[in-house]
């Protein structure tokens, strides 16, 4: 597991996307009547914002409490005693954390920063600990009195909503992940690897041969299904050595991609076998949104929809897919990006390889309800119960019906997905067979792949034109140039209520496919599209 504090606060993630939503939204006032649960502090007759010496006088007697490991007297210095009393008992009493010393940092305005240096001991064994974190102080709603804002991450910045912190002999043993090839895959330096490894660790650790330390963690929140997160280790156990599907040159090219851009993420997977060779994420909130997201992919789903347009004969790459200027579906009018010029007489293929989204809406009412929900689980796999080796959203594309019908044609509506699931659509697409996403060999526990009836011949051999149009003459060309081989893409851009769009891209070069998305990125060439070609163009 990792070493040194390489948790993050997990905020709040982008508004669509439900598997990250939620994180780190605990900002309750009090849990019973607005304030903390003890006496002191100023009176009721206090409104406004804290003062200086308010602040100076509760991050003081807070800090004292907590140094003594009086955990009912800290919490009550908080506007929220109720969920902090535990939390702060923990720290003394199952992390075995002691001789705490805090010091606290020039305060800016009601926002005081510190450090913190103790001790961690278990077992006849001590190792010191240090980090830093910081808390604001706030006007209680009632009582008027100074109180420290409660959150998790006031007592480790790695601690959101539900966790809790504990040392104690590793629930399993440590690992030495390496690469396709043998190449060790360190988390110093492939930071994106650092939460896979724990759950790499944590389904696998018994059976890579290692033997387990003694550790300090933070426990996440029951439910969230995510492994503990090592922040100090006190004995070193023996690492067992797991082999795992991952590429090191593709995974180097991922990390360095993806720092070009915050809130982002991509996935790479070899085309053939469907093994993943890279997955990296720029997040402020350490979340593997590569794997985990639940967002709309934008016009990246049209890689999808032309084929279901294929297979339920429709139309074809050659056949017709008029672009007019605007389209009405059950009421809702629907529009193309600015700058893109109106063509009535355009085939499907020049409408894909310039996205216009009235082209496919103009087919809505002609699908059934549930015909792109088929041809997603059908033929894609996606929706379907995939065993990648960690935890991952598999893709979701509901028979909603109404404007949706026509939205989830374009990737918005209520479809969601992420890099990985997108990716593995690029590979579908592009082979005609649908082969599980992996990130260890399915051979290491005979783990059930999910499976699906993938393309006939005919659709994979108009889509992979399509695509490669795309990437030499339509919307994705900028991006594309200069790779050698074989070579496709789809862009995406993703609208989002209030806020700037989401960038999303995927493409494939030979034998590798890969997808990405950036929050707020703009459109799909902008942000996404360098990330997967810098991607393709390091190969597998």
């Amino acid at each position: 597991m990792r070493k040194g504090v390489k948790g993050a606060i997990v905020g709040a993630v982008f508004t669509v996307m439900v598997g990250g939503a939620g994180y780190g939204a605990f900002n309750i006032v009090s849990a019973l009547d607005g304030d903390g649960g003890g006496s002191g502090g100023a009176g009721a007759e206090r409104t406004g914002p804290p003062s200086g010496d308010e602040v100076a006088e509760t991050t003081r007697e807070f800090f004292a409490a907590w140094e003594r490991a009086q955990g009912p007297a800290a919490a009550s210095y908080t506007n929220n005693a109720q969920a902090a009393e535990p939390l702060l008992t923990a720290f003394g009493e199952d992390a075995h954390i002691t001789d705490v010393r805090i010091t606290p940092g020039a305060a800016r305005g009601t926002t005081v920063p510190f450090s913190v240096r103790a001790t961690v001991s278990y077992d006849g064994r001590s190792e010191p600990l240090a980090y830093e974190s910081r808390l604001t102080v706030v006007r209680g709603v009632t009582t008027g009195r100074a109180l420290v804002d409660w959150k998790p991450s006031v007592v480790h910045p790695a601690l959101k909503e539900g966790d809790t912190l504990v040392t104690e002999e590793s629930a399993s043993p440590p690992i030495e992940a390496v690469d396709r090839d043998g190449t060790v895959l360190d988390e110093d330096e492939y930071p994106s690897l650092g939460p896979i490894v724990d759950e790499l660790r944590e389904r696998y650790g018994d059976k890579a041969g290692g033997t387990p330390g003694v550790e300090l963690v933070v426990r996440h929140a029951e439910g969230t299904g995510a492994a503990d997160t090592s922040l100090l280790t006190l004995a070193e156990g023996e690492a067992g050595r797991l082999q795992t599907t991952l590429s090191a040159t593709a995974q180097a090219a991922a990390e360095k991609a993806v720092q070009r851009y915050p809130e982002s993420s991509v996935v790479a997977v070899k085309q053939s076998t469907g093994e993943v060779l890279a997955v990296a994420n720029n997040r402020a909130d350490g979340w593997n949104a590569a794997f985990l997201g639940q967002v709309a992919p934008g016009s990246t789903m049209k890689t999808l929809s032309a084929a279901m347009l294929i297979d339920t004969g429709l139309t074809s790459m050659d056949g017709p897919a008029p672009c007019p200027p605007t389209a009405v579906s059950e009421s809702q009018t629907f529009g193309n990006l600015p700058g893109l010029e109106p063509n009535l007489n355009a085939t499907l293929s020049e409408s894909f390889a310039r996205s216009c989204n009235t082209a496919f809406v103009k087919f809505a009412d002609e699908v059934r309800v549930d015909s792109l929900t088929r041809e997603a689980e059908d033929r894609f796999g996606i929706g379907r119960t995939w065993q990648v080796g960690v935890p991952s959203f598999d893709g979701s594309v509901p028979a909603s019906g109404g404007p949706d019908t026509a939205a989830n044609l374009l990737g918005q509506g209520q479809v969601q997905m992420n890099p990985l699931n997108m990716a593995s659509v690029t590979a579908t697409a592009t082979t005609g067979a649908f082969r599980q996403p992996v990130i260890v060999p399915q051979a290491l526990d005979d783990r059930e792949l999910a499976t699906a009836r993938g393309l006939d011949a005919s659709t994979v051999q108009q889509l992979r034109a399509m695509m490669n149009r795309t990437a030499t003459s339509g919307t994705a060309a900028e991006v594309m140039a200069g790779l050698s081989g074989s070579i496709g893409a789809k862009t995406g851009t993703a609208e989002v209520d209030g806020a700037k769009a989401n960038s999303w891209f995927t493409g494939y070069r030979d034998d590798v496919a890969a997808a990405a998305m950036v929050q707020q990125g703009g459109r799909g060439g902008d942000a996404a599209g360098p990330i997967v070609a810098s991607v393709l163009r390091a190969g597998g």
